[in-house]
């Protein structure tokens, strides 16, 4: 299955100059949505993952049934005052700005080895602050895993010690 069928692109949203890659019709499609999880759960098949980790809100949706695929669990890395629970904090800096994320300090084990997972790569700072929080819990990120790459904003260069793996790449 051609996955790359099911991605719809919205050219100036959300401002001029932009070209916006819908997800939404992938996810409308049982077919679709399975083959992608699916594609992601084999690339890692034969890694020891013990949990799976993403942050909100759209890594949630490919995490959830990825961690059930591989049969480990999932752990979500939230914004700053969404988790009920002890927390780990990262706080790391955007091109106009910066950021904090969260995860529950029980969610992740020392030494357990951690798949993190999103719906877009692009230049990967949210997910490399994912990465920093795994490391913070003193587990090990085994890779990062994308329905999409957007290739020229240099995500997967940034992201290269924690081995990006797209199903989809867009240059």
């Amino acid at each position: 299955m051609d996955l790359a069928r099911y991605i719809r692109a919205v050219p100036d949203f959300p401002k001029p100059g932009i070209l916006f890659r819908d997800i939404t019709p992938l996810l409308s499609n049982p077919q679709a949505l399975r083959a992608a999880v699916q594609r992601m759960a084999e690339h890692y098949r034969g890694a020891k993952v013990d949990v799976v980790a993403a942050a909100e809100a759209r890594g949630f949706i490919f995490a959830a049934p990825l961690a059930l695929e591989l049969d480990v669990g999932f752990v979500p890395v939230r914004k700053p005052g969404k988790l009920p629970f002890d927390t780990h904090a990262f706080h790391y800096e955007l091109e106009y700005g910066s950021d904090t994320l969260e995860m529950h300090r029980d969610g992740i084990a020392p030494g357990q080895q951690v798949l993190l997972v999103d719906d877009l790569l692009a230049t990967g700072g949210t997910v490399e602050a994912c990465c920093r929080l795994v490391e913070k819990s003193g587990a090990t990120v085994v890779g990062c895993v994308f329905l999409i790459e957007l290739a020229s904003l240099g995500g997967s260069r940034r992201l290269a010690p924690y081995k990006p793996y797209s199903l989809i790449r867009y240059d």
